[in-house]
């Protein structure tokens, strides 16, 4: 995981949750895969059983494989969901259903810029060596000249080769309505709860996006099914918090770095206990919760075991868990993988996030933003998301029934609680580098 330089937005922020009006079921539009039966079937199944209208389900003709071009993203998805979404005005979420590619490759450059790329990569080696050489004669005013170009070189390359284009489709199709955007990196979303109102305001339509998807058809079966069953009396549980003890400091970090998530964490822990008179039991060491030792976990976030789930939760029926790490959503079905994303729904859980490529820490939301967003019972787990997240057209999945309101019948904090995370923090711009 890495951190990223930010720059703080402008003014005429939000101050409080937006008041749009609650996602209906008929504003949901279902993307199924034509080739896969049983990504037909659960999209069936999930129109009957959250009432949504049998037109907007969307059959599309894609590969059966969780990678796609760009060139089969734009022709294979973009081009029928638009078509679709015309005879849909209403439309303000896309579900993804099991089967559906889960990653859009990286755009292709031409055979001038790969050369380009070569030749800078060739100098960008020269001066590493030449760094190296200074670092040992411990020449520091040339060490600090040539880091100065190895940035430069990195950030040239980095541009020109769309190594960073490579995106999860959930969060490209954010953006289907857009007709051009840059795809090197991300571009901010407009939905981002603390985005200046003048910035939401001139936007272009956004969707929200979300999946239904996992390592089995019976994994998704019952994520939709104890979705419903669990809004019926509310979640109930303990909450588990996986923080590292990072000390937070305003003065250096505005929120997106190591210290400001952790810190988000800590609130989020705080937030629950104090406020929502949760069971909250908060690690705030860097060794992480040990197999087996957090028994009726109803909500789950922590971080940071990369690549490798550890089994310390036994959870509840609706349990909503995600752990902050920079490869959890690379796949949602590889045998044997030990991505959390994938773990944490086969032990139980009915709702996760990650990321399906390095999403820096800014790539994912704030947990006391999101998790306290959920406990207002206002919003749904879609709703929560698309609120809190700051990119889109970059690395984020979210997995799960994006009409689950876990608290809908027990609300337990306030919208008034809920603040832009962490305290002292600044809402968050990161710069292109």
């Amino acid at each position: 995981m890495r951190g990223i330089v930010p720059i703080v937005l402008g003014m005429s922020l939000l101050v409080g949750i937006n008041p749009v009006h609650a996602l209906e079921p008929d504003e949901i539009l279902v993307l199924s895969n034509r080739n896969v039966p049983a990504s037909q079937q659960l999209a069936m199944h999930y129109l009957q059983a959250r009432n949504v209208p049998a037109a907007n389900h969307l059959p599309l003709d894609v590969p059966t494989v969780e990678d796609v071009s760009l060139a089969q993203y734009q022709s294979n998805l973009v081009a029928p969901i638009r078509a679709k979404l015309k005879d849909l005005p209403k439309i303000r979420c896309l579900l993804l259903m099991y089967g559906l590619p889960l990653r859009v490759g990286a755009t292709p450059i031409d055979a001038a810029t790969q050369t380009q790329v070569a030749m800078l990569q060739r100098d960008l080696d020269q001066v590493r060596n030449q760094l190296e050489a200074a670092k040992k004669a411990n020449e520091m005013a040339t060490v600090a000249d040539l880091q100065k170009k190895e940035q430069q070189y990195r950030q040239q390359i980095g541009q020109l080769s769309m190594r960073e284009s490579v995106a999860s489709v959930d969060s490209e199709l954010m953006l289907v309505h857009w007709d051009q955007y840059p795809r090197n990196r991300w571009v901010i979303n407009p939905l981002y709860w603390q985005l200046p109102v003048s910035e939401q305001t001139k936007a272009k339509p956004i969707l929200m996006t979300c999946r239904l998807d996992g390592p089995t058809v019976e994994i998704v079966r019952r994520c939709i099914d104890q979705a419903i069953a669990v809004e019926r009396t509310g979640l109930a549980g303990k909450v588990y918090v996986d923080a590292r003890g990072i000390r937070y400091d305003a003065k250096s970090d505005t929120g997106g770095g190591y210290g400001g998530y952790d810190e988000s964490m800590r609130e989020m822990a705080a937030l629950l206990k104090s406020t929502g008179k949760l069971d909250v039991i908060l690690n705030d060491k860097p060794e992480l919760f040990t197999p087996e030792s957090c028994p009726e976990c109803a909500l789950y976030c922590g971080w940071y075991s990369h690549a490798q789930f550890i089994d310390s939760n036994r959870f509840v029926p609706g349990a909503i868990a995600w752990h902050l790490a920079s490869s959890e959503a690379v796949s949602l079905k590889r045998v044997g993988a030990k991505y959390w994303c994938k773990n944490l729904l086969e032990k139980g859980a009915i709702a996760t996030l990650g990321p399906v490529a390095e999403p820096y820490t800014i790539g994912f939301p704030k947990p006391a933003e999101f998790f306290g967003m959920l406990a207002t019972g206002k919003v749904c787990l879609v709703e929560a998301y698309a609120r809190t997240t700051l990119l889109t057209s970059w690395m984020g999945v979210l997995v799960g029934d994006p009409l689950y309101r876990p608290f809908a019948k027990n609300p337990i904090v306030e919208e008034s609680a809920v603040k832009a995370s962490p305290v002292g923090g600044q809402p968050l711009t990161p710069r292109r580098r």
